[in-house]
C-alpha cells in the first residue's frame, strides 16, 4: 500500500496538460467537473502569430512559443521581447501575467520597452560619456548635453534579433551590435536564451563577447501583474527584497554614486510588504521618481540559490521568486504608464498596473568607481543569468493535489482519506 500511494502521488504530481502546435487542448479538472478548451491557430494566451510576421529594417519578425507543462511563453525576435507568459494560479487557472501588445506594429511604433532585452547599457549614463583606458567616449546625445538611457535609440529593444536555436522549451537569440553603435566601442555579439522549464520557471541567460574594450549592462524589462488582470494595479502585491541599501538619485534622477540604508524608509522591503503601503509617503527619493524606480543593492550577488526578491499576489495565490547573478535589482512600478497605451485584449494600461524586476548592474557605473565594474574586454565572456520562478501557496498546492487524487486515481478506497491520512500512511 505504501509503495502504491507514493507511486500515485508521483503520477499525479507529474501530470501536465498536453499541447499541440496549432491545436491546443487544455483539460482542467475542478470541483469534479471537466472543462475542455480548444484554441485553433492561436497561442494559449490568445495571440495570433501572423500578426507578428512583418519586416523591420529589412529583417523578418516572428512570434515563437515555448511550452512546458502548464506554462506558455511567447517571445518575438523584435527586441527579444517576452510578449506573454501564461502561469497557473492556486486553482489551476492559467492567465497571462505580463503586459504587452498583440502585434508587431504596436511594438515598433509605440517605443515601449515591454518585455524587451535592454542594452547596450540599461539605465542612464550621465552626460552620455565615459572614460575607459584613458580614452573618453562620447555617446548618443552627448552633443545635446543630455544623458543616454537604455543604450540610446535605437537600442537592443528596437532591433530584430536572429534566431539561432529553438525547440519546445528553448529559444536562443543573437544580436551583433556594430562598433560605434550609439557611440559604444567594440563589435559586441550578444546571445540571449529563454528557457521555460517544468518547475514553472522562466530562465534568461545572457552571453556576450567584444573585439574592443567596452561597457555592457543587459536586463529584461518585463512588466508583471501577477493577478492576471492588468486593468488593476499592483499596489496590493506583496514584495520582499534581499537588500538593505538602494542607489540614490540627485534631483535630476541621475545616480549620485551613493547608497542609502533603507531601514525605516518607504524602500524597506526586508520583509513582505504591500507595494502600495508606503508608495505615497513623502520621501526625498520617492519625490524624484513618483513611485518606486530604484536599484536595490543585493545582499548575495552572484548566488543563484538565494532569492533576490519575491512578489506575491494574494488573490491569485501566484508567487514570483527572482534569482540572479547580478548585483542589483531595479524595481519599477510602471509610474510612467498613463492610460494612453492599449495592450493585449484591449486593456488600457494605467499607472502602476505592473511591476518590473530588472536584474542588472547600476546605472552610470562607467563613471562611478565605487560601483561594480561593467567593463568587458576582448577574450572575456560576459555571462549573466536570471530566473523567474513561479509557485502558489503550499497549502493550496496540497489541496489541489488531494483534489487531483480524487479525480484521477479511480481508487474508491482513497476517497475517504484526507492528505493527513495519506501522509501518515507514507510515513
Amino acid at each position: 500500500m505504501r509503495k502504491a500511494l507514493i507511486a500515485l502521488l508521483m503520477l499525479v504530481a507529474s501530470w501536465q496538460p498536453s499541447f499541440a502546435d496549432n491545436h491546443i487542448t487544455y483539460i482542467r479538472h475542478m470541483s469534479g467537473l471537466t472543462q475542455s478548451l480548444q484554441i485553433k491557430d492561436t497561442t494559449l494566451s490568445g495571440l495570433h502569430p501572423e500578426r507578428f510576421h512583418s519586416q523591420v529594417a529589412g529583417k523578418t519578425t516572428a512570434l515563437y512559443t515555448l511550452r512546458n507543462g502548464n506554462m506558455e511563453a511567447c517571445i518575438t525576435n523584435y527586441g527579444a521581447r517576452l510578449v506573454s507568459l501564461m502561469v497557473p494560479d492556486q486553482d489551476g487557472k492559467i492567465e497571462d501575467v505580463v503586459l504587452g501588445f498583440d502585434n508587431i506594429d504596436d511594438y515598433h511604433q509605440q517605443k515601449q520597452n515591454f518585455g524587451s532585452i535592454v542594452g547596450r547599457y540599461a539605465g542612464r549614463i550621465k552626460g552620455a560619456r565615459f572614460n575607459l583606458d584613458g580614452k573618453e567616449y562620447h555617446l548618443q546625445n552627448y552633443e545635446k548635453g543630455s544623458n543616454i538611457s537604455h543604450g540610446g535609440n535605437p537600442g537592443f529593444a528596437n532591433q530584430v534579433w536572429d534566431v539561432v536555436a529553438n525547440n519546445d522549451s528553448i529559444l536562443r537569440l543573437r544580436y551583433i551590435s556594430a562598433d560605434g553603435e550609439n557611440g559604444f566601442p567594440g563589435t559586441l555579439t550578444v546571445n540571449v536564451t529563454y528557457h521555460l522549464s517544468y518547475n514553472h520557471a522562466l530562465t534568461v541567460n545572457y552571453e556576450a563577447t567584444t573585439d574592443k574594450p567596452t561597457v555592457l549592462n543587459l536586463t529584461n524589462h518585463t512588466f508583471f501583474n501577477l493577478s492576471g488582470n492588468p486593468s488593476t494595479t499592483i499596489l496590493d502585491h506583496q514584495l520582499q527584497i534581499d537588500s538593505k541599501y538602494i542607489a540614490t538619485y540627485d534631483k535630476k534622477k541621475n545616480v549620485d554614486g551613493k547608497f542609502m540604508r533603507i531601514k525605516n524608509t518607504p524602500f524597506d522591503f526586508t520583509s513582505m510588504k504591500a507595494v502600495g503601503t508606503d508608495i505615497n509617503i513623502y520621501d526625498e527619493q520617492m519625490s524624484i521618481t513618483k513611485g518606486y524606480d530604484h536599484a536595490f543593492l543585493l545582499k548575495h550577488p552572484g548566488k543563484t540559490n538565494v532569492a533576490a526578491a519575491k512578489v506575491y499576489d494574494e488573490k491569485s495565490g501566484r508567487m514570483l521568486t527572482v534569482y540572479t547573478t547580478e548585483p542589483a535589482l531595479q524595481i519599477y512600478t510602471a509610474n510612467g504608464l498613463d492610460g494612453t497605451l492599449v495592450g493585449k485584449k484591449g486593456v488600457t494600461y494605467n499607472k502602476q498596473s505592473a511591476i518590473c524586476m530588472e536584474t542588472m548592474h547600476f546605472s552610470d557605473s562607467p563613471n562611478q568607481t565605487n560601483f561594480p565594474s561593467t567593463v568587458l574586454r576582448p577574450g572575456e565572456t560576459y555571462r549573466s543569468q536570471t530566473t523567474f520562478q513561479f509557485s502558489d501557496k503550499p497549502a493550496q498546492r496540497e489541496h489541489n493535489l488531494m483534489k487531483s487524487i480524487l479525480l484521477y486515481s479511480g481508487a474508491a478506497s482513497l476517497t475517504g482519506l484526507g492528505i493527513v491520512g495519506i501522509v501518515s500512511l507514507i510515513k
